[in-house]
């Protein structure tokens, strides 16, 4: 095969295939239907492709190919006649406009799926999960890492729920005023937590700076449609804010470094400027709630490139109202780490000393703070015993050379 050819399938999957689907299921109702589909027009790809070449309109093609083997598959099963006619219609519109205007343009339906991903017919704890798979296309065994469950037992989960959305008859559309409440939190939690994917991409691979910059999107897209929700503007101002530091996780050698040691002239001060911007107009519905808190975390931080100084003060009084609103385990452990800052290394260790065992026992970024604020308190063997599991519970290469630098100071450090 081509490499070209290859390639191409793979970047319009990566970067399509969440709008794709969206629009494959909005029109059949069928979630899995339309997976399947897309499936077996990305495999077509690449047979086709490599002979007669990658078409001008890459991810036309296979919305038209899509189609044409959900209504193909619709023919196969037992469904009445309006619905395969609702189906080959809507397609047969949708090619007709690409055709007319010779441009890809078809609806993007990803929030109208990610809001049938928050359906209350579908268990709740499932919710972030099927919207990972559906809009963005996280393989079931990442999703499930984040969760830390087996994959098999997630790829279940994701099957129920998507077999429920078919059956059940749920429509694909934003709901009304009144039932947004409990949706649109599960929707906002879904979005950040596929930044949070790619934000924890810090070893470079593509895929996973493209899957922020999707949840930006989605962010942004989400904020159209619902323009005086002020957490939909605190979850955007929040990713702006982190994104802004993308090219300053790294020294010039690709070494981490961290928030507080980064150089605030690589951050996009365009970002923050914006970021800041909505979080000041979310202030003025008097509705704070915690993605505004945690943007307004970010923007403690970002204010270090004027003053020249973290306002640690600050940021306890911020993570006390956070860990009120919504007291997560990482909530708590970053809120350790401040109170070590702005109060004493023993002050920050009380604070993980509360949490229990078997919820921080596998969680690295525990392991990270406790063995910081055992070094800063002069506990230096405890850091070291503390850094070495931080090191094998990290993902990340980077992550990984700069704790054990920490590590080896650690020991320099300790007696004998």
């Amino acid at each position: 095969m081509p490499p070209d050819a290859g390639r191409a399938a793979e970047q319009v999957a990566r970067q399509s295939y969440g709008k794709l689907i969206a629009f494959l299921a909005a029109h059949s109702r069928d979630v899995p239907a339309a997976e399947d589909a897309l499936s077996e027009a990305l495999a077509s790809a690449l047979r086709v492709w490599p002979e007669r070449g990658v078409p001008d309109k890459p991810e036309a093609w296979l919305l038209v190919a899509a189609r044409r083997n959900l209504t193909q598959a619709a023919r196969h099963r037992t469904v009445a006649a309006n619905a395969q006619t609702t189906i080959r219609v809507a397609f047969e519109e949708a090619e007709e406009r690409m055709n007319e205007t010779g441009h890809a343009l078809f609806p993007d339906e990803r929030l109208k799926l990610l809001f049938v991903c928050t359906h209350p017919a579908i268990d709740s704890s499932v919710h972030t999960a099927l919207m990972l798979q559906t809009v963005l296309g996280i393989e079931a065994k990442t999703i499930a890492r984040a969760f830390v469950v087996s994959p098999e037992a997630m790829s279940q989960r994701l099957v129920r729920a998507k077999v429920k959305i078919r059956d059940a008859g749920i429509p694909f559309d934003v709901p009304a005023r009144h039932a947004l409440p409990k949706r649109l939190a599960a929707v906002l939690s879904a979005i950040y937590a596929a930044y949070g994917l790619g934000w924890d991409g810090l070893d470079g691979e593509e895929e996973r700076h493209s899957l922020a910059g999707e949840a930006i999107w989605l962010g942004r897209a989400l904020l159209a449609v619902l323009p005086d929700e002020p957490e939909a503007m605190g979850l955007l101002s929040l990713m702006l804010h982190c994104e802004a530091r993308r090219s300053a996780r790294r020294d010039f050698n690709g070494r981490y470094v961290p928030l507080d040691e980064q150089d605030t002239a690589a951050w996009n001060v365009n970002m923050i400027t914006e970021a800041d911007a909505l979080l000041r107009k979310a202030g003025d519905f008097d509705r704070f709630g915690p993605f505004q808190c945690q943007a307004a975390i970010q923007s403690v931080h970002a204010a270090r490139r004027l003053s020249g100084t973290t306002d640690w003060q600050a940021l306890t009084t911020l993570y006390a109202a956070l860990v009120t609103m919504k007291p997560t385990l990482g909530a708590r452990v970053a809120q350790a780490a401040v109170l070590g800052r702005a109060l004493s290394a023993s002050a920050g260790l009380e604070q993980l000393d509360r949490l229990d065992p078997r919820d921080t026992a596998a969680y690295q970024p525990y392991w990270a703070v406790r063995a910081f604020l055992l070094a800063r308190a002069g506990d230096d063997a405890a850091a070291v015993d503390a850094y070495l599991t931080a090191i094998g519970l990290s993902d990340s290469s980077a992550v990984r050379d700069f704790l054990t630098a920490r590590l080896n100071e650690a020991r320099r450090a300790t007696p004998g």
